[in-house]
C-alpha cells in the first residue's frame, strides 16, 4: 500500500475525496438552477389557479359538466403547466445521469406542486377528461409530465407514488377552498360535487397502509376536509 512519506495513510485518499465532492457539487449546482426555474413556474401556476378560482363567476343556468369545468381556466392552466413540463424534461435529463435517491430531495417538493396543479386541472376537466370531478391516475400524471412512474427496474428520474399522494392531498385542500368560494359566488352545484369527491378519496386513503410518516400524518387530516365541505353543503341545504 502506497503511503504518504512515512505516514500510515494511503497517498491520494483525500485528493480523491475532494474530486468526488467537487463532482457532487457540480451536479447539485446544475440541479439547483433547474429546480429554481421549476419553483418559479410552479408559483406562477399556483397564483393563476388562486386568482382564477377566486374571481370565478358562476352562471346559475349551467347546462352541462363541460361548462361547469370552466374551459377558459382549464386551457390557460394547461398552457402554464406545459411550461413546467418542459423544465421537468430538463430536470429528468440531468437527474437521470445520477443515482435517483442520492439527489431526489432537491426536487421532490417542486414535483409534488406540479403534480397537484395537474390534478386540479384534470379535476376541472382538463387533459382530456372533459367533465369536472375526475381524478387523474398516477399514470395519467406521468403521461402529462412525460416521465415514468414508480420505477423499479432501473435507476432514473420518475414520479413516485409518495409524490402523487402528497399532491392529491394538496388537491383536496384546494378543493375545500374552492367549495367555500363557489358558495360565495352563487355556485351551489360545485360544493356538492367536491364533497362527494373528497369523501371518495378519503375512503381510498383508508385502504392504504402508509409507511411514510409525513404522508400518513397529512392523510389523517383529510377527514377535516371532508367535514369542512360537508358543513358547506349542509348550510346550503
Amino acid at each position: 500500500m502506497a503511503t504518504s512519506g512515512d505516514g500510515m495513510i494511503e497517498s491520494g485518499i483525500f485528493e480523491s475525496l475532494q474530486r468526488k465532492i467537487d463532482d457532487d457539487g457540480a451536479v447539485k449546482d446544475a440541479l439547483r438552477d433547474i429546480v429554481q426555474e421549476l419553483e418559479k413556474q410552479g408559483k406562477d401556476a399556483s397564483d393563476f389557479f388562486t386568482c382564477s378560482t377566486d374571481s370565478y363567476r358562476s352562471n346559475h343556468a349551467l347546462a352541462s359538466d363541460t361548462e361547469f369545468a370552466v374551459p377558459s381556466v382549464v386551457s390557460s392552466a394547461q398552457a402554464s403547466i406545459d411550461k413546467e413540463v418542459q423544465t421537468i424534461h430538463k430536470l429528468s435529463e440531468t437527474a437521470s445521469k445520477e443515482p435517483y435517491y442520492k439527489f431526489n430531495y432537491a426536487w421532490t417538493r417542486q414535483i409534488q406542486d406540479v403534480c397537484s396543479s395537474i390534478l386540479l386541472c384534470g379535476w376541472l376537466g382538463g387533459f382530456g377528461k372533459g367533465e369536472a370531478g375526475q381524478l387523474l391516475t398516477i399514470e395519467d400524471v406521468g403521461g402529462v409530465m412525460g416521465v415514468p412512474v414508480n420505477l423499479k427496474d432501473r435507476d432514473a428520474f420518475h414520479l413516485t407514488i409518495e409524490e402523487y399522494l402528497q399532491a392529491l392531498i394538496s388537491l383536496l385542500d384546494e378543493l375545500a377552498r374552492l367549495a367555500r368560494n363557489s358558495v360565495t359566488l352563487g355556485d351551489y352545484r360545485r360544493p356538492q360535487l367536491i364533497a362527494q369527491f373528497i369523501k371518495e378519496v378519503h375512503a381510498g386513503f383508508q385502504i392504504l397502509n402508509l409507511k411514510n410518516d409525513t404522508l400518513r400524518k397529512r392523510s389523517d387530516g383529510i377527514k377535516y376536509r371532508v367535514k369542512e365541505v360537508e358543513d358547506v353543503v349542509y348550510d346550503l341545504r
